[in-house]
């Protein structure tokens, strides 16, 4: 049997198929760019403080020139100590505001007495970097009332996390835009 000879392929009919390719791989490559579209603005990003551990990607992995991630204070975890293991290093030289005896490296912590033994902690987020220094030393020597979050008035949103990419401990997830905030409610034990 002799097969049936194929006509040859016109050049109006190959540029045609070629142009129904192309625009069928467009459209897919809207689509697909359109649900992304629509997670990035029905989620943001945010950092889990049970999965933290805690590494310094997030002052330096940030695509902002200054990072996102902030940290914040839970007050009620707080014991309003002297020796706040999350303002002073674990060995502090003396119990004072000094920038030697100050763990933050951009003294983003602000101390100010409230009666004999209590201090108050707050942060100041505008100096503050993410490195986490004052959230490692808050969980590891005292009672992790010191977490790491993103700051959505600061955050764009990246479709892929710069930050989310090398994070260690896989703590950067995605919450619905109407509960932006994990927030830390008790103690985590190291």
């Amino acid at each position: 049997m002799n097969p049936e000879p194929q006509e040859p392929v016109k050049r109006r009919s190959f540029l045609g198929s070629a142009a129904r390719v192309a625009a069928m791989t467009g459209v897919g490559a809207l689509l697909g760019k359109l649900a992304g579209a629509t997670a990035a603005k029905t989620t943001v990003w945010q950092i889990d403080p049970a999965k933290c551990v805690r590494c310094g990607n997030c002052a330096t992995h940030c695509v902002l020139e200054q990072s996102a991630v902030k940290c914040v204070h839970a007050f009620a975890i707080c014991g309003y100590c002297d020796l706040c293991t999350g303002y002073f290093g674990p060995e502090p030289k003396e119990l004072n505001t000094a920038a030697e005896n100050q763990f933050c490296p951009t003294a983003a912590i602000k101390r100010s007495f409230v009666e004999d033994p209590y201090y108050e902690y707050q942060i100041d987020e505008k100096l503050c970097i993410g490195c986490a220094k004052c959230v490692d030393g808050c969980n590891r020597y005292g009672n992790g009332s010191l977490f790491l979050q993103v700051r959505h008035d600061r955050c764009v949103n990246c479709n892929e996390c710069s930050i989310a990419r090398v994070c260690k401990g896989k703590a950067f997830v995605r919450v619905p835009v109407d509960q932006p905030y994990i927030l830390k409610t008790k103690p985590t034990t190291s």
